[in-house]
């Protein structure tokens, strides 16, 4: 192991075990003044704190230390084409509380972030937050995001949002650091952590008002060069190559209901979708399994080129509609090579109804809490410290 820095420790203190200093040398092999003086720092800024004594094997029993999930706050923001979710978490991104509403995010980006900035604030009141301790604020959009600005990149279905900026907006009312991604990234963030922490290669796809993909692979989510990793809504299907139609327009809510619309005669909302297949509707269902193939096309081909250990296949439609996941794993077990599909799991979507504000808050945590992030704290406290010091030795 090289040089290992007080991020680095903090680190290994992320997974939340209580630890002595003695353990802590043992695991980082650093010499025991230097952990004290990191973990010192450490506490100096407010993420580890001194536990109760370890269980004593003979002498003096050692003191324990952990990082302190409740030292500071997040705000985590799932937004999608028609709900919004608001959530206030701990450091380790577990939800504390959370406000929903109903929206349509083609209204602009001011009327619906100025709900979630209002929402944020009412949730911080709730619990008695002071705002100075909330570390940032994380972002979840249904479209295309240009991860390094924060700014949506021609998102189809968020007229008026296209290279808006985001965490400027944001900061002008709540001024801590503000990250914004597209929505599936951040779910796939949620997900693996709620329900897969020891899978390092998954794919998360999304099914609702629109068609995404979280690549998750290594252990970190993968989002290209520009952020755009993923986006296999717009990919063109190989089975419907002749009307040149791309996933979204044939496997998405609003596709689905504009045929049942047209073979019914009657307008069907894609809100609708999943309730006509729940009541038994045949041509509903036979529109499901053929949506759930299409999307089974694209994503054989992303499991030959990813080769992830799970498939996870989330959103409204990939959650509630069996028929979705079955027709997905019709065509990927049917498609992709062998040595591709021979452990794969292809399952339903298991992060619950907040995954997407507790992705949204573990981007920002990675962010902010990054080894690098906290050795630069360190070094900022230090560099206070000794200008403190000079200051006091010269009124001296």
């Amino acid at each position: 192991m090289g040089t290992v820095g007080a991020g680095d420790l903090f680190r290994i203190l992320r997974d939340g075990s209580p630890r002595t200093r003695g353990e802590l040398v043992d695991e980082t092999g650093l010499a025991r003044t230097s952990v004290v003086v990191r973990l010192a720092a450490l506490q100096e800024i407010g993420l580890v704190s001194s536990l109760g004594n370890a269980a004593s094997s003979g002498g003096r029993p050692a003191s324990r230390v952990a990082f302190d999930a409740s030292a500071r706050t997040v705000v985590a923001v799932d937004l999608g084409a028609t709900h919004g979710v608001v959530g206030i978490t701990d450091l380790r991104g577990e939800v504390r509380i959370t406000e929903r509403r109903e929206l349509d995010i083609a209204a602009g980006p001011q009327a619906t972030l100025d709900w979630v900035i209002e929402a944020a604030q009412r949730l911080l009141a709730d619990l008695d937050v002071d705002p100075s301790t909330v570390l940032g604020v994380g972002i979840g959009v249904p479209g295309p995001v240009q991860h390094s600005t924060g700014r949506p990149i021609r998102p189809p279905i968020m007229p008026g949002w296209d290279g808006f900026d985001i965490p400027a907006f944001v900061r002008e009312r709540i001024d801590v650091p503000t990250f914004v991604d597209n929505d599936v990234n951040v779910l796939a963030i949620g997900e693996r952590a709620t329900s897969w922490p020891d899978v390092d290669d998954l794919l998360f796809i999304k099914v609702s008002t629109g068609i995404g993909a979280g690549v998750i692979s290594g252990g970190s989510l993968q989002r290209g060069a520009q952020g755009s990793a993923g986006d296999i809504g717009h990919v063109q299907v190989p089975h419907y190559s002749l009307d040149e139609r791309d996933l979204e327009a044939i496997a998405s809510a609003p596709a689905i209901a504009q045929e049942l619309s047209a073979a019914s005669g009657e307008r069907v909302p894609p809100g609708a979708v999943a309730e006509r297949i729940r009541i038994g509707d045949p041509v509903a269902i036979a529109a499901a399994r053929d949506a759930g193939r299409a999307i089974g096309e694209v994503a054989a081909m992303c499991v030959s080129l990813l080769n992830p250990s799970t498939v996870v296949v989330g959103g409204r439609l990939g959650v509630l509609v069996q028929e979705i996941i079955a027709g997905v794993r019709e065509v990927v077990y049917k498609r992709s090579i062998p040595l591709a599909t021979q452990y794969l799991n292809i399952v339903p979507a298991r992060g619950g109804i907040d995954a997407g504000v507790r992705g949204a808050a573990l981007m920002v945590i990675d962010e902010l809490l990054s080894p690098e992030a906290i050795d630069r704290m360190v070094a900022d406290l230090v560099g206070r410290s000794s200008s403190g010091q000079r200051e006091s030795s010269k009124s001296r």
